[in-house]
Parts: structure tokens; C-alpha cells; sequence
């Protein structure tokens, strides 16, 4: 039941003056907390990221300009029998300031018949409008089909997962531009993304990764404090940077899978460059930080919070995966 309010809680006094307010409106400045988002009693922060080094100025983020639904952030956590899996997926800050969607996504899945863990990350190119559609049916593609391999007994057939997400995004472009046929160049235009996706499976010999790479998400095993890259990513051993151009579904690339044991006390990230770029080799700030954070798994919401990290001039949506070995796992016999 609604009752009637004697008293305001935040008197008008206390609010930013009208000139203070047309400012803001006119020149479309991001404020802090202590200026024209709340009253002046409010000496807080809004959005109080974790900071790492220098932090991006905090304000307070716009909604997604998006046909559909587009959350912000994305958290999620569980346990198999054989493995702990964190994964989140983050707006980056250039996009809650514009007000645009997160062209980031992420899928897993357990397939409960081999016990295998089974993942997509995908980043959308950030020049194709609706990107962030891309990546969405990229990473849900690319993870129903391993699911099947897996479910009929059979290898994984790594060029068909790709054929299958690049078919899947064209009939995505289609859809969304509502004509009947799409040639591939044009669905690039619209949707173009790139993809990470693969698998880690328990077995005698212990927990055993494979993957694929279109583009340049890219994933690594944190062991101690050191980060190896197990896919080609933008920085090299002797900080080299690569060519930043991408290659991005829905091409069609032959790709050749990577696979290799993971190692006991080890745990297999995988990223977008929205968390690459900020790690580089792993020996800087960054690095340190998140050797210490990923130690053991954190609850899927602080997970987040950390993937969420405020540092100057790292501005891009992030995704990552963690998957850790259960210590505690009795491998398949």
C-alpha cells in the first residue's frame, strides 16, 4: 500500500543548480558522483570498480542501445566432477559511455556422457553494427556442434565447427536484415566476430585442452605466477606486437586445433583481447594481479568484479574463462 511522503529525503537544496544541470545536458560531460548524477550529500563513487594502476574516470554507464536485451555484464560459476568453471563477460567502458551493446560473448557447457567441458568465446568486430548478435550465435554454435561430435562418439571435427558457426551467422545477418539471401561479405559487414572455441576432457593421463582460433582471442594456462600463451595473440615472448588486424567470421579460415595437457595446478584461461591486451606477457600489473586472484576460484560474482578492473586506456569489452582441475577429481579409468 502506498503512503504519502511528509518529508524529502533528498531536499531540493541539495541537488545541482539548473545552470549546473543545463551544463551537463548541453555539453554531454561525464560527471562523478559529486556533481550532477546524484545530490551533493553523495561523496561516493557510482560504479566503483576494482582499480589496477591509474583508473579510467568512473561515471556512471548508459543503457545499451540494442533492438533486444543486452545485458550489461554476464556472470556464471560450477562445478563437474573433474572441474571448477568461472566465466564473465564485461561492457567495456568506451561502450557504456557511448551507450552501445557489449560485442563480447561467452557459452559453456558440461557434456555429462565424456565429462568434458565445453566453451565458445567470441569478441564482435567493433566496425559491424550488430557484432554483438555475431558473437552470440557464434559462441552457441560453435558449442551445440562439439556437443554433437561428442554425443555420436566421433573426433570432433574442428573445420565443420567452423563451416557450421559461419553458416549459422549468415542465416543470423539474414534475419536480422530481413531479406531472403545474404551473401557471406555481406554478413561480415553485419556480423562479423571472432571466435576461441574447444574443449577440455578428463582422462587417464589427466585433464587433456584442445581448441581452435579465428581472430585474435586467444587463450593461456596461469601456472604460479607465469601465463603461457597457447594460441597466437598480439604479444609475442620478447613483446613484439603482432599485426592487429583481424581475421573474423563469418570466413571460413582452415584452422588447425591445439591441444595439450593441462597442468596439475594449473588453470586454462580463455579471453578476449579486452583481457589480453591489458595482460600482455603477464609480468605487469595486471599479470600480478590476476595470478593472485585466479589462485583458486572466487564466487562467480567476484569473478566479475575482477574482470571488471578500471586501468587507463583499457577500455574494451572483456570475457574470460577460468576452468581449474578439481584437485580432488578421480580420473576416468
Amino acid at each position: 500500500m502506498w503512503s504519502e511522503v511528509t518529508a524529502d529525503p533528498f531536499p531540493a537544496e541539495d541537488w545541482p543548480s539548473a545552470d549546473e544541470a543545463r551544463h551537463a545536458a548541453t555539453n554531454g560531460t561525464v560527471y562523478r558522483a559529486e556533481s550532477v548524477h546524484a545530490p551533493r550529500r553523495a561523496r561516493k563513487l557510482i560504479w566503483e570498480a576494482r582499480e589496477i594502476g591509474v583508473p579510467i574516470t568512473d561515471f556512471e554507464p548508459k543503457p545499451a542501445d540494442s533492438a533486444s536485451y543486452r545485458p550489461d555484464s554476464v556472470a556464471d560459476g560450477w562445478s563437474t566432477d573433474h572441474f571448477t568453471v568461472r566465466v564473465a563477460s564485461v561492457r567495456g567502458y568506451t561502450h557504456r559511455f557511448r551507450g552501445t551493446p557489449r560485442q563480447d560473448d561467452v557459452a559453456v557447457s558440461h557434456h555429462q556422457p565424456t565429462g568434458a567441458v565445453v566453451f565458445a568465446v567470441a569478441d564482435g568486430v567493433s566496425a559491424a553494427p550488430h557484432s554483438h548478435i555475431g558473437a552470440t550465435s557464434a559462441c552457441r554454435a560453435a558449442v551445440t556442434q562439439i556437443l554433437a561430435d561428442l554425443t555420436q562418439g566421433t573426433p570432433v571435427d574442428w573445420q565443420n565447427v567452423v563451416r557450421q558457426t559461419a553458416w549459422q551467422l549468415i542465416e543470423q545477418a539474414r534475419a536480422v536484415l530481413g531479406v531472403p539471401e545474404l551473401d557471406p561479405e555481406e554478413a561480415e559487414r553485419e556480423v562479423a566476430t571472432t571466435l576461441v572455441a574447444g574443449l577440455v576432457l578428463p582422462t587417464r593421463s589427466g585433464p587433456m585442452a584442445k581448441m581452435i582460433q579465428v581472430g585474435d582471442s586467444s587463450a593461456w594456462i596461469l601456472h604460479g605466477r607465469s601465463y603461457r600463451c597457447l594460441l597466437d595473440a598480439k604479444f609475442s615472448a620478447d613483446d613484439e606486437v603482432f599485426s592487429s588486424a583481424v581475421t573474423a567470421l563469418p570466413r571460413v579460415p582452415h584452422v588447425t586445433p591445439r591441444g595439450g595437457p593441462l597442468d596439475p595446478g594449473g588453470v586454462l584461461l580463455v579471453g578476449t583481447d579486452g583481457f589480453g591486451d591489458p595482460l600482455g606477457d603477464g609480468s605487469g600489473d595486471v599479470g600480478t594481479y590476476f595470478a593472485a586472484a585466479l589462485r583458486r576460484p572466487s564466487p562467480p560474482l567476484s569473478f566479475a568484479y575482477d574482470l571488471d578492473f578500471s586501468r587507463e586506456t583499457f577500455d574494451d569489452d572483456r570475457t574470460l574463462l577460468a576452468i581449474w582441475p578439481r584437485d580432488d577429481a578421480e580420473q576416468p579409468r
